[in-house]
């Protein structure tokens, strides 16, 4: 695995800036791609779907809220508005910490994991639509460590929170 341990100043060649300019639209463009798939088809979001994944895949299918906002890459207001919007819809319920009495916990409820397995086809659909179809005949395990580097932001980055 390549790691730099210098800087760099010379200039991107053509190759590399293009690269950096299309990584950067692919960032803005494809998290709107997949939700507008999800809202047209199944009305529902790519953040509430998100939400509803990572609770799913959770022990007894609840997380601390901020756990939640972490694992979903929002903020905890963000988060608290979002289950907030899907525990209105009986998606998601919420209750207090009992450990601390501060935090709170998400639940994922039988009609959340309904909504889930619902709207799963359409994400699906849209994901190989959107992104895996383009990687056709690609090392699809040589490019995920690369944007895995990418991710991680290197063990000592500041401004990876994970």
């Amino acid at each position: 695995m390549p790691q730099v341990t210098e800087q760099r100043d010379e200039p991107l060649n053509a190759d590399e800036e293009r690269l950096v300019r299309t990584l950067g639209r692919v960032m803005i463009v494809l998290p709107k791609l997949l939700d507008h798939d999800l809202r047209e088809r199944v009305a529902i979001s790519l953040t509430e779907y998100s939400i509803l994944m990572h609770l799913s895949e959770a022990p007894e299918r609840r997380m601390r809220m901020n756990e939640l906002a972490g694992a979903s890459d929002l903020s905890l207001s963000g988060m608290t508005r979002a289950v907030a919007r899907l525990e209105s819809e009986g998606l998601v319920k919420r209750d207090r910490c009992e450990e601390d009495g501060r935090g709170w916990f998400a639940t994922l409820t039988p009609a959340g994991l309904r909504r889930l397995e619902d709207a799963y086809p359409t994400h699906l659909w849209s994901t190989r639509r959107r992104i895996i179809d383009h990687f056709a005949g690609s090392d699809l395990a040589g490019l995920t460590e690369a944007l895995d580097r990418i991710g991680c932001g290197g063990e000592t980055d500041p401004l990876v929170a994970r």
